[in-house]
């Protein structure tokens, strides 16, 4: 797990909170945008924390084989913005806790 303090970017997408190689079992979490200040507004420590944890368990989550989540709430739903990192819960939903492979 490597975590980065820049902007990371994939082909098609502008930004990504984060990337995950399944096939290698690696992955990498930018903290940049997850930080209040990046967006001109006052430095909120528990919400980077919550937001870094988020991000730092879903990447996990597909070294661990899952895919991205239906369930908004499920830690393994796709974050395309901020706020969709900030709705969901920073553990697996029901229905991929009994998928993870270890």
């Amino acid at each position: 797990m490597g975590i980065a303090d820049v902007d990371l970017y994939v082909p098609k997408l502008n930004f990504v909170f984060g990337e995950a190689d399944v096939l290698c079992g690696t992955a990498i979490v930018s903290l940049c945008r997850l930080r209040q200040e990046y967006y001109g507004l006052d430095p909120d420590e528990a919400l980077f924390l919550d937001r870094a944890t988020k991000e730092t368990v879903h990447e996990l989550g597909h070294t661990f084989g899952l895919g991205h989540c239906p369930n908004s709430k499920c830690v393994m739903h796709f974050s395309n913005s901020l706020a969709d990192t900030d709705v969901k819960d920073a553990h697996f939903c029901d229905q991929c806790r009994p998928k993870i492979i270890l």
